[in-house]
């Protein structure tokens, strides 16, 4: 069976809202997944899964949850060679050149353990709608075929 452990890091809700979609399609399509908010997680978790996803948040001009600071850190030291990951979050396109940088810090951030990227990154404006819930979906779908290769 395909194990997933998905982590966010919210604000307003949003990010949390995500990672329920993208739990819920793990679910459904009868991945092992579990759900965890970012403070409460240890990166090294996902050494014990087959597939890592991340929603994380950008903060005013560009800046990480400071509270997945420490995560983001231990992130990058981690050889998860073997494993598939997926980064999705929300933002504000209210900052324009900033908006949801952080969803590439963290690609950029598993390109370092030698992780595969299982689908492209989604980026979402502010809460997800319906064309939002599609592409998570279908992000959920791809990264599931990806641990199946």
């Amino acid at each position: 069976m395909i194990t997933a452990h998905v982590v966010y890091a919210t604000i307003t809700g949003n990010n949390e809202d995500i990672a329920d979609i993208v739990t819920e399609a793990f679910e459904d399509a009868g991945v092992d997944v579990k759900e965890t908010e970012i403070s409460q997680t240890d990166p090294a978790a996902f050494e014990d899964v087959d597939i890592c996803v991340v929603c994380p948040y950008t903060y005013d001009e560009g800046a990480l949850p400071e509270e997945g600071m420490d995560f983001y850190d231990d992130l990058s030291e981690l050889n998860l060679k073997g494993k598939v990951y997926g980064v999705a979050g929300s933002g504000d396109v209210f900052y324009e050149e900033f908006y949801n940088t952080s969803v590439d810090k963290f690609e950029a951030a598993f390109e370092k353990t030698g992780a595969t990227k299982g689908s492209d990154s989604i980026k979402i404006n502010l809460e997800p709608d319906e064309d939002d819930i599609k592409k998570l979906d279908q992000f959920t779908a791809d990264l599931i075929e990806k641990a199946q290769q």
